[in-house]
């Protein structure tokens, strides 16, 4: 996957920006044409973020911009097959406009072919697709991983180099996952000793679980210093493995994606940090682009770089910066933009931990 960036990243950042606020305001927001149907197909309910953050945000974002729009919803349960009759379906449904997150991105191509042939346009939301994608947005996967390593080296001390981290990855059928592994190793590369590696399938946190219990078994219990855990249902079977194996003080793990459960791990001393991104942005530019594409737009607009797949040259593509979370960040990055609020993080058993982190309702 190569991108090809023609502003510096704080312009990309600040037209994104503006795009999410302007729910309501523009050309965009006139149902100039009439409703048509928005297919959203996404990959699992393994993750929260899909249902809890995504498919609202889009469902939300799609009915200011084209009041008379329908949206159509499926969730393949990280099963490609599904996700490929799920494509045909909303076809075969009338569906005028398509916005995937695939389980499988290669997998995926054959229904992308299907969709542009019945001259369907198909956005790429999250993971980069195969096929004749339209337009794609998504955040940079460089930035995520350089943004995890950075912190497992501060969390590790100066005393870092040489030690040992267990890489906890993604699923290999996502790019992203190479995409986050190559920027966490562009900062961890001759820094540390990378004991173990593994790929998590499904992105599944038993499946974590399963192979960080093969780190320890490998590795001993105590002689892993950090584990850089792609995302934050991977981070939770890390701990969890630690945790059953009876270590007590536990290395410094990161994450991504800034699920709840996170984000009290955070305060709970359990998990050295995550990522947050902007779920609003990204589905307001996704939402923007099928309202595009559906009414025969083009997406000069609203595209800020271009992207090459395997498949295919030059896409629109919109790319969002990502934002480190700690547990000294976790107040002005997600309760002051109203991600969660304190009583939400705040559980009783976790009352005396974010009084002495500072979180207070």
């Amino acid at each position: 996957m190569r991108t090809r960036t023609g502003q510096a990243g704080a312009a990309v950042v600040t037209a994104l920006m503006a795009m999410s606020m302007a729910a309501c305001g523009g050309d965009d927001a006139a149902d100039t044409d009439g409703g048509f149907t928005v297919g959203l197909l996404l990959p699992s309910g393994a993750i929260p973020r899909w249902e809890h953050s995504d498919k609202p945000l889009i469902e939300k974002r799609i009915r200011e911009l084209c009041p008379r729009c329908t949206l159509r919803y499926a969730n393949a349960e990280n099963d490609a097959t599904r996700q490929r009759d799920q494509v045909t379906s909303m076809i075969t449904k009338g569906a005028k406009v398509l916005i995937v997150d695939a389980a499988d991105t290669r997998a995926i191509r054959s229904s992308i072919q299907e969709a542009d042939r019945a001259g369907v346009p198909v956005v790429a939301y999250d993971r980069l697709a195969e096929g004749p994608i339209s337009g794609y947005v998504s955040f940079n996967g460089a930035q995520v991983g350089r943004l995890q390593g950075a912190a497992l080296l501060k969390a590790m001390g100066r005393d870092a180099r040489g030690r040992t981290v267990v890489m906890m990855n993604g699923d290999p059928a996502s790019p992203n996952a190479a995409w986050y592994r190559d920027g966490a190793l562009s900062v961890l590369k001759g820094k540390v000793k990378i004991g173990r590696e593994y790929e998590t399938q499904g992105w599944s946190t038993d499946n974590a679980h399963a192979n960080m219990d093969a780190a320890i078994a490998a590795l001993g219990p105590r002689r892993i210093d950090g584990v850089l855990a792609a995302n934050d249902a991977i981070a939770a079977g890390a701990v969890s493995a630690l945790k059953k194996a009876g270590v007590s003080e536990l290395p410094p793990v990161t994450g991504q994606d800034a699920d709840l459960d996170a984000v009290r791990r955070i305060v709970a001393g359990e998990q050295t940090m995550t990522v947050y991104k902007p779920f609003q942005a990204e589905a307001s530019a996704a939402a923007r682009m099928a309202v595009a594409l559906g009414r025969g737009q083009t997406l000069d607009d609203i595209a800020t770089t271009t992207t090459d797949s395997p498949t295919t040259e030059d896409i629109p593509t919109v790319l969002l910066a990502p934002t480190p979370v700690t547990i000294g960040t976790i107040e002005p990055t997600l309760v002051d933009h109203g991600v969660y609020t304190v009583d939400q993080i705040c559980t009783p058993a976790l009352r005396a931990a974010c009084d002495r982190a500072g979180l207070t309702s």
